[in-house]
């Protein structure tokens, strides 16, 4: 039997358990993301694969095709890719059924702006 004063630290643990693996999906896969800027909009696609934390995959726009590194700490997502002499920062957050991410994006300077991310 459990003592009284143990049983809310065992809730308390299950529940930051259960938090943990809500945030561990897989980013692996087809992202078709809105882009909205300041110097204009776009549906750039990123194909990504995870591996623990590290990103890896894809880019294809209006800038072009580029490689993609990044990483996936929690429900934090940063992807960055070099296009057109200028690197590219997205930063955001994966939605608890890991199917979304929605955050900022910043073209080197040149343009900033969000975007919202749909696994295909």
């Amino acid at each position: 039997m459990v003592p009284r004063m143990k049983k809310p630290l065992i809730t308390l643990a299950a529940i930051a358990l259960l938090a943990v693996v809500v945030y561990a999906a897989d980013l692996s896969g087809t992202w078709i993301a809105t882009v909205q800027t300041d110097a204009g909009n776009g549906t750039p696609t990123f194909v990504l694969k995870q591996d623990g934390e590290k990103l890896t995959g894809t880019y294809h726009g209006q800038f072009g095709d580029a490689p993609v590194t990044g990483t996936v700490k929690d429900s934090d997502v940063t992807i960055e890719f070099d296009v057109s002499g200028t690197k590219a920062t997205y930063v955001g957050k994966v939605d608890s059924a890991g199917t979304k991410i929605e955050g900022t994006c910043d073209y080197g300077g040149q343009a900033k702006g969000t975007f919202t991310a749909t696994k295909k």
